[in-house]
C-alpha cells in the first residue's frame, strides 16, 4: 500500500508491506510481513513486526524546515490531533473539559490499544466528553488507504526535497513533512493490516527526517512510549543535513542513526546527492564521529551500489579508508541500485556486489547487503514514487 501522503485536496497512502526472511533497511526478521510507508518498510520478526515510515507527503515546492512549515501553519487555523498525545496529556485534556482523569487513560486505549478511527465509532467515551472534544476541534488524525499494488514476493505498496540522482522519489517533487499524528499512523496502520505488533520502525525515504526533526523526535516518543516500539528498536535515516546530527545526539537516543552516503570522497558524491555540495563530506565524518562519541551509539552508512559510478573495488577500498580515519563505530549497509524509470544508472552484477563486500571485510569494516524486495510493484528502495505523479506536481 502507500504512506500516509495528503496531496493537495485529498490524503493519498503510499506504502509498500514485505513477507520476508531476510534483512530491509537496516531490519531483522525471521518471517512474514514487511512494509514501508514512506520517509520514511515493514518486516515481521517471528509474529512481530518491521516498519520504515516516512516523514514527508508528496508535491512540489521549495523545501521548508520543521520551524518554518509550522510557522506557516500557525497563520491557518488546524485542527487538533489526538494521535500522538500521550496518556497524560490525555488525562490533562479529559479534565479540561470537565471530565474525570480516568477518562483520558480510556481515550488513550482506545486510541493505541483499539485503533480509534473516529470519535463517533465506539460509545465507551460519553457522548458530552466526545462532543467537548469535536468542538474543540479534536479528531483522532486517522486516514482511509487510497490505493494498493501488490508483489510477487508479498510487497504491498510524500515526497522528498533533496533529489539524489538515483531515486525517484526525488523526482516526484516536495509538498510539505508530515505530521507526528501522519507518520505514527503508517505504524498503526500496519498493524491493522497484518494483525501484526511492529517491533521495529526506521525513519526514511521518502523524505528527509532531518528536514523535519520536530515532528520525528516527537512521533519516536509516542511510538517509544505509547505504541511500545522500544528505542533500540527505532532507526532514523539521513542524507546529511548541517547542523541537525548534532541536534540529534543531544536528545541521546537509543535509537540508530543511518547515514545515506553512497560515495567514498566528495567530488563523487556531489554528482550523487547534489545536497552534499551544502554539506562536505568531511564535515558530515566529523558529525557522526561525535554522533558515536557522545551517544555510544554505532552508525549505520548506507551505500547504493551504482554499476560503473561507486562500485568498484577501489571505491570500495577508499571508503574503508575513509570511515577508518574518522574512527571506529560504524557498519555499511549496500543497496544495489533498484532500477528506477528515467534514469541512466544501472543495477550492479552480482559479482561486483561480492568484490565490493570482499575489499569491505578485508578491511576489518562490518557490511550487509540489502535484499531487494518489491521490484515488481517499482515498491523497493529508491522507487517509492506514486504511478500517478510521473511529472512533479505543481504546489
Amino acid at each position: 500500500m502507500a504512506m500516509a501522503t495528503p496531496m493537495a485536496s485529498h490524503r493519498l497512502w503510499q506504502w509498500r508491506a514485505f513477507h520476508s526472511s531476510t534483512t530491509f533497511h537496516r531490519i531483522h526478521s525471521t518471517q512474514s510481513p514487511f512494509l514501508n510507508i514512506s520517509s520514511s518498510p515493514v518486516h515481521v520478526a517471528a509474529r512481530n513486526l518491521s516498519l520504515a515510515v516516512s516523514t514527508v507527503p508528496l508535491l512540489t515546492s521549495n523545501p521548508q524546515t520543521d520551524e518554518q512549515q509550522q510557522t506557516t501553519n500557525n497563520n491557518n487555523k488546524k485542527d487538533q490531533f489526538l494521535l500522538g498525545k500521550s496518556e497524560g496529556e490525555l488525562r490533562k485534556l479529559a479534565k479540561e473539559l470537565g471530565q474525570q482523569t480516568y477518562r483520558g487513560k480510556q481515550l488513550h486505549d482506545l486510541l493505541y490499544k483499539a485503533k480509534l478511527k473516529d470519535l463517533d465509532e465506539q460509545n465507551q467515551l460519553p457522548l458530552k466528553f466526545r462532543e467537548d472534544l469535536k468542538n474543540a476541534g479534536w479528531k483522532v488524525g486517522r486516514s482511509s488507504i487510497h490505493h494498493a499494488v501488490s508483489s510477487a514476493d508479498g510487497t504491498i505498496k510524500i515526497g522528498c526535497p533533496l533529489r539524489c540522482t538515483f531515486c525517484a522519489t526525488g523526482k516526484g517533487g516536495y509538498s510539505r513533512n508530515l505530521k507526528p499524528h501522519e507518520i505514527i499512523e503508517q505504524v498503526l496502520v500496519v498493524q491493522e493490516l497484518f494483525k501484526h505488533r511492529v517491533t521495529n520502525v526506521v525513519f526514511m525515504g521518502m523524505g528527509e527526517p532531518m528536514l523535519n526533526l520536530k515532528a520525528v523526535l516527537e512521533a519516536h516518543h509516542s511510538l517509544n512510549k505509547d505504541v511500545k516500539i522500544g528505542q533500540r528498536m527505532i532507526t532514523i535515516s539521513t542524507v546529511g543535513v548541517p547542523n541537525t546530527i548534532k541536534k540529534l545526539a543531544a536528545y541521546k537516543l537509543q535509537s540508530t542513526l543511518a547515514v545515506s552516503l553512497h560515495a567514498p570522497n566528495q567530488k563523487l558524491r556531489e554528482t550523487i546527492v547534489p545536497s552534499a555540495k551544502s554539506y562536505p563530506l568531511e564535515a558530515l565524518m566529523k558529525d557522526c564521529k561525535d554522533y558515536f562519541e557522545e551517544t555510544g551509539r554505532r552508525v549505520s552508512f548506507e551505500y547504493t551500489l551504482l554499476a560503473g559510478v561507486n562500485d568498484s573495488p577501489e571505491h570500495a577500498s577508499e571508503l574503508a579508508n575513509m570511515l577508518h580515519h574518522w574512527g571506529r563505530g560504524h557498519h555499511v549497509n549496500l543497496i544495489p541500485f533498484n532500477p528506477v524509470a528515467d534514469s541512466d544508472f544501472q543495477r550492479p552484477y552480482k559479482k561486483a556486489v561480492m568484490a565490493f563486500v570482499e575489499v569491505l571485510e578485508r578491511h576489518k569494516v562490518t557490511t550487509s547487503i540489502r535484499q531487494t524486495r518489491g521490484l515488481d510493484a517499482n515498491a523497493a528502495c529508491g522507487q517509492l514514487r506514486n504511478e500517478f505523479q510521473k511529472l512533479p506536481l505543481a504546489a
